[in-house]
């Protein structure tokens, strides 16, 4: 047998979310519940992955719309197996099947990669992830014999006191042959008090028909932690936030207050850098070696090349070039590409615009649709003028200009290479190479104005 297929359960309401939302779409470290499981399964090996849909389906499909999957649809929410019934064209006899739950954010590819090796060591009809806890109330208690063999599945309801006390509990992740899952969940019934098919009993199904069926027992039962409400959000929020600032401090990365620091697992950071507190790094963000972010500071799928500092900035898909500084209070809005020891001062504002090596733009300026050469100057309160309310126009500065205060930039204009503009002029017109463009009133002082008024 060759290949995997994930299945990931999602069709569920979450009423206890209270939310407009779907459960499975509110997000933790800047990424949807089912993101996390969709990636732990494709990091895992799973080469197609489907997702059941149901409460608000639409929704989910259109937030996962460039993600590579299939989906079936649960009308009506009749237990974990009716789910996975809904998805039998999804199945093969000759691949295995994860069963997975778009609200366990939490499970990593690892665990997932020691399930499948497992699983196949013991050519297993099923093998599930079981956990050990201190209080298994509630839990489906995995039962062994005296040789530690697999004996049953028990619900916590259903136990009798001295399988209560059992530790050791399902933790609801599966992985079949796929031949053996379509075989049991033909034998699947809904002969119980809900009325509703459950997963769990293909377990005894399959041990009846003289299958393997074992559980690989873990530890760390937080990867299972599953999320039905807003505190739970939070909660799950914390453990993730933990364990990838300890990754981060462990390969070679400071983080100053790691209370305080909420890192993507999307994100890449490199060697020496520090990451100052209240720093959020979300999306396809990389920072190089040698950076300070932070404090305060906010980045969604921005490139930060090495020795680069950022902080109290909001930026968006661009780039920030080696060693240069942006803030405080900097706001880079997407495709901007920042180069090489430039400064970025406070209260600039960057947009769809091409800064060259060594500029500067100390503060309260505004670039937008504009193409900046090298060791440029703008002096305090320029603004490149781009919207005419009908269309935008770009406005191109060459190398070595220097720009005066207050300096107004009508677009579509060219400031030429190693030219001159006063302070306070408005430009409409382009500036030739190494010339001086004054652009304003003539001053004019009117004797007895105030008396006169």
């Amino acid at each position: 047998m060759s290949g995997l297929k994930t299945l990931i359960l999602a069709a569920g309401e979450g009423s206890r979310m209270k939310s407009k939302l779907p459960k499975v779409l509110h997000k933790i470290m800047g990424i949807t519940m089912v993101e996390h499981v969709i990636d732990a399964a494709k990091n895992a090996g799973s080469d197609e992955v489907a997702v059941v849909v149901g409460f608000k389906g639409d929704e989910v499909k259109e937030a996962l719309k460039d993600r590579e999957l299939k989906y079936y649809l649960q009308k009506e929410q009749l237990g974990t197996g009716h789910a996975v019934m809904c998805a039998d064209a999804f199945l093969d006899d000759n691949k295995d099947v994860l069963i997975l739950y778009g609200d366990t954010p939490l499970l990593t590819a690892d665990t997932l990669k020691k399930l499948l090796d497992f699983h196949k060591e013991e050519n297993n009809g099923v093998t599930i992830i079981s956990a050990i806890v201190d209080d298994p109330a509630g839990y489906g208690h995995i039962v062994r014999d005296e040789k530690g063999a697999f004996v049953k599945n028990v619900e916590h309801k259903d136990a009798t006191d001295e399988e209560k006390l059992v530790k050791e509990i399902n933790t609801g992740v599966y992985v079949f042959k796929g031949s053996s899952l379509k075989k049991a969940l033909k034998k699947l019934n809904n002969n119980n008090a809900q009325g509703e098919y459950y997963l769990p009993d293909t377990l005894e199904i399959l041990l009846k028909d003289g299958e393997g069926v074992n559980a690989m027992a873990v530890n760390d039962v937080s990867e299972f932690y599953g999320v039905n409400s807003r505190v739970q959000l939070a909660e799950a929020s914390e453990i993730m936030k933990k364990r990838i600032n300890r990754y981060y401090m462990e390969n070679g990365v400071t983080i100053c207050d790691p209370l305080n620091t909420y890192i993507a697992p999307s994100v890449k950071i490199g060697m020496d850098t520090v990451i100052y507190p209240g720093t959020v790094l979300e999306g396809n963000t990389v920072i190089g070696d040698d950076c300070k972010i932070g404090p305060y500071t906010k980045l969604v799928d921005v490139s930060v090349d090495d020795g680069a500092e950022i902080k109290f900035t909001s930026a968006t898909e661009a780039y920030v070039g080696k060693k240069t500084t942006v803030g405080p209070y900097a706001y880079i809005r997407p495709d901007s590409k920042i180069g090489d020891n430039v400064k970025i001062g406070d209260f600039v504002e960057v947009k769809n615009s091409v800064i060259g090596n060594g500029t500067k733009v100390s503060h309260l300026t505004y670039i937008g649709d504009s193409d900046v050469g090298e060791r440029i100057n703008f002096g305090c309160g320029t603004v490149t003028v781009n919207y005419d309310g009908k269309k935008k126009f770009r406005t191109t500065i060459e190398d070595d200009a220097f720009i005066g205060c207050n300096t107004n930039l009508i677009a579509p204009v060219t400031v030429g290479k190693g030219s001159y503009i006063a302070a306070g002029s408005t430009i409409t017109k382009d500036i030739p190479e190494d010339e001086l463009a004054v652009a304003r009133a003539r001053q004019q002082n009117i004797k007895g104005w105030k008396k006169s008024k």
